[in-house]
């Protein structure tokens, strides 16, 4: 008997110790279970967060119109316009909708809740096994889960879909508007082109416009002038006739001394030596002015002034008239003497008057001598 109290002892111990042993490995099996399951409800959680939870709002639109009519060189108020995004799924556009959120206790409770329970909260059986699919279980949230993901799934696709359509379309704007943009570029040169014509033409216009107004500024002075001319014309005709009286008389003076001129001529030799002793240099300055110059037959008259008579008759006038070379200027000549043009010999008074008939020195000569031309003593 005792003997088999100790093989029964034995056997229990043996018992035990395989008990203590495999209670050993399923403690380390259940903590790695415990921290499975926690992980696995954490990304659970985390991964719920990317699953949206709601459908977009499907009455969403948006409208692009095209103009599909040519373009040509003409006015269109109706053009033909076509919405380009009719078929486009526009509720796909629709960002941060709702998603799960399953990281508060009861939710989380659910995730680890396998048996649908009953009010003592003891699993309910489908036959010989525990009902795992129903309100409340893990199985309810995941199922949830997994249709909201097929969902977005679906959308996504669509979204895929409608990508490659509006690239599609995208494509056949670009390649329309690339076509268009060389000839847009043309129409810009040619635009540009006539905008500075158009301003070269402005300014023109403006140009001529100036000179409309100068020229009938113009005009109005010359009407002016033309009416001051008329009334000049008036008043010349009268001086004419007294100019005409006065030329007269200035040629009968003229011919008088040409005769006075070759009488003197014909008498050089007697009177030569008597002028001679009379005054031989006046002092510097002007002494008169030339009234007429006959350069053919090299003579001149000269007026001289009353100080100049005085100077070569005396200041009683009685001595006779000297044979000496004065000089001939003309103010604002440019010769290569400056403003000097010749020189005269005096030889022949006019009795009473203060004319001389003087020979012009051809060896002298700068220019032909003028009326009006300056004597002047050096």
């Amino acid at each position: 008997m005792n003997k088999i109290l100790h093989v029964l002892v034995y056997v229990f111990l043996v018992l035990a110790g395989a008990a203590l042993f495999f209670e050993l490995q399923l403690n380390a099996k259940r903590s790695e279970l415990t921290d499975r399951n926690r992980m696995q409800e954490d990304y659970i959680v985390r991964i719920a967060r990317t699953v949206e939870k709601t459908e977009p709002d499907k009455t969403t639109t948006f409208e692009i119109k095209k103009d599909n009519s040519p373009v040509e060189a003409r006015l269109v108020d109706s053009p033909d316009m076509e919405n380009i995004l009719e078929e486009y799924p526009a509720p796909l556009e629709q960002a941060n909708l709702e998603t799960f959120n399953w990281d508060g206790q009861s939710e989380r409770t659910q995730l680890r809740t396998v048996y649908v329970l009953d009010a003592d909260g003891k699993p309910v059986m489908d036959g010989n096994e525990p009902l795992k699919r129903g309100k409340g279980t893990e199985d309810e949230l995941l199922s949830k889960l997994f249709e909201s993901a097929k969902a977005q799934q679906s959308r996504l696709n669509t979204t895929r879909a409608a990508l490659a359509d509006l690239r599609s379309k995208l494509e056949s704007v670009v390649a329309e508007l690339n076509k268009l943009k060389p000839e847009a570029r043309q129409d810009k040169v040619t635009i540009l082109e006539q905008r500075e014509k158009m301003e070269k033409l402005e300014g023109d216009k403006s140009d001529l416009e100036n000179q409309v107004t100068k020229v009938k500024s113009q005009i109005d002075e010359l009407n002016g002038e033309i009416s001051s001319l008329k009334d000049e014309v008036t008043t010349a005709k009268d001086e004419t006739e007294a100019a005409k009286e006065e030329t007269a008389k200035a040629k009968q003076l003229i011919e008088s001394l040409r005769k006075m001129l070759k009488e003197s001529i014909q008498t050089q030799g007697s009177k030569s030596a008597d002028i001679g002793v009379a005054v031989t240099s006046l002092p510097a300055g002007d002494k008169g002015k030339i009234v007429e110059a006959d350069n053919d037959d090299m003579f001149a008259i000269v007026k001289f002034t009353d100080e100049a008579m005085r100077e070569l008759k005396g200041e009683n006038l009685d001595r006779p008239l000297p044979s000496i070379e004065l000089g001939v200027k003309r103010p604002g000549f440019k010769g290569d003497a400056g403003e000097f043009v010749g020189r005269i010999r005096l030889r022949q008074e006019v009795k009473g008057k203060n004319y001389v008939v003087c020979d012009i020195l051809d060896n002298w000569s700068q220019d032909k001598l003028q009326k009006n031309d300056v004597l002047f003593a050096d």
